[in-house]
């Protein structure tokens, strides 16, 4: 497959040495972290449930979960056509997904969308405690991805391919941005993952498909990477 040029958002979940501090137990404190940061799957599908109808210029309907308020600038947040928004106040964070997805709980994520027909078409996102400041204490963008992509995401019979890496900066806010593959010898997936680094948390939006269809639905769920976005709490 040849390399993909253009921006996109990326994310990465997380590495024992890159994320925890060094008195962390290496795999007990992240399994900890992660059952401390989700939630249970009732709890997680009401979170997703409630809709609440379009605002002001929102060019589709904004979900908001229960006990959350909308956010203060509501009025200019504008959605895309064919999209909805997650917005979670609490944990501190949004994004858009596809208007005709349905929510569904991902061991070990906050929220999760998925497509009604291709369930392998996707997105998820997730965060752990963390004691970095900002994506740039995980090292230089060119050393840190790679790394990430090939001790976490990649499991030991697949082949990850990175097309392009970019950051971004926006608020205050800092992103690192990548679309890569993963290639075992019977399956392929292809995806945009996005990396913020706030709230005292590391967060990872991934939204991907089987590469089998990727071509077709690659600018829908760029869409969705794009968009994910740090709150403050």
């Amino acid at each position: 497959m040849t390399a993909i040029s253009g921006g996109f958002w990326t994310s990465v979940l997380f590495n024992k040495h890159l994320l925890q501090s060094p008195s962390n137990s290496p795999v007990s404190s992240r399994l900890t972290a992660i059952k401390a940061c989700s939630r249970e799957p009732t709890e997680t599908a009401n979170r997703r449930l409630v809709l609440l109808g379009a605002a002001g210029t929102l060019a589709s309907s904004t979900l908001i979960s229960p006990g959350f308020s909308s956010p203060a600038n509501a009025d200019e947040l504008v959605v895309p056509n064919k999209y909805q928004a997650f917005v979670d106040r609490i944990d501190g964070y949004r994004y858009f997904y596809p208007a005709d997805w349905r929510n569904f709980d991902f061991l070990g994520h906050d929220s999760a969308f998925k497509d009604r027909i291709a369930s392998l078409q996707h997105v998820r996102v997730n965060f752990i405690p963390t004691n970095k400041t900002s994506i740039y204490d995980l090292g230089p963008m060119e050393v840190a991805i790679p790394k990430l992509v090939k001790e976490v995401y990649a499991s030991p019979n697949q082949v990850p391919t990175i097309y392009e890496m970019k950051e971004r900066s926006a608020d205050g806010k800092n992103y690192w941005t990548f679309e890569f593959m993963l290639e075992s010898p019977i399956f392929a997936r292809t995806a945009f993952a996005t990396i913020a680094v706030g709230n005292g948390r590391y967060y990872t939006l991934i939204v991907g498909a089987n590469e089998r269809r990727w071509k077709r639905v690659r600018n829908q769920l760029k869409v969705v990477a794009d968009s994910f976005e740090l709150l403050d709490i």
